[in-house]
């Protein structure tokens, strides 16, 4: 049977023998050039009638290693996913960014910074940031007379 010549397979695989040889010619392992890789956790922003709620999602970060800070006008989280470093463990491969983050966002509406709540299970932080009064509806009812 023939086998049929893959030539982006190929180019894939000489690519990757050649970063290693570079990696290794320079002293850096791929553990060091994942660690310093820099990355943004990815969040969604849900809006209801009275919060605003942001959800992040931070696998592998420890909570104590998360800041959340409020002022009236942003929000901002920060923290760093640390490399576990084993004695006994090398790393092959490191695919995922280790290292500090921060995202901020414009909040855009007026918001009651002392009433915001923060919770986190399973890798996705959740932060509900309660609109100020001043801008929820308020429903008017209508006397008869």
């Amino acid at each position: 049977m023939m086998a049929r010549w893959d030539p982006f397979r190929d180019l894939s695989a000489l690519q990757d023998r050649i970063n290693r040889v570079f990696n290794e010619q320079l002293g850096r392992s791929e553990a060091a050039e994942g660690a310093g890789k820099t990355w943004a956790p990815v969040v969604d922003i849900l809006e209801s009638e009275s919060d605003l709620i942001v959800r992040a999602e931070l696998p592998g970060v420890k909570r104590d290693e998360i800041d959340i800070e409020v002022t009236s006008e942003s929000l901002t989280i920060r923290g760093e996913r640390k490399l576990d470093e084993q004695d006994s463990l090398k790393y092959l491969r490191v695919e995922r960014a280790y290292g500090p983050f921060q995202r901020s966002f414009s909040i855009g509406v007026p918001v009651q910074p002392d009433k915001v709540k923060a919770s986190y299970r399973d890798g996705v932080l959740q932060v509900v940031v309660p609109k100020a009064e001043e801008i929820k509806p308020k429903k008017i009812e209508i006397n008869a007379e």
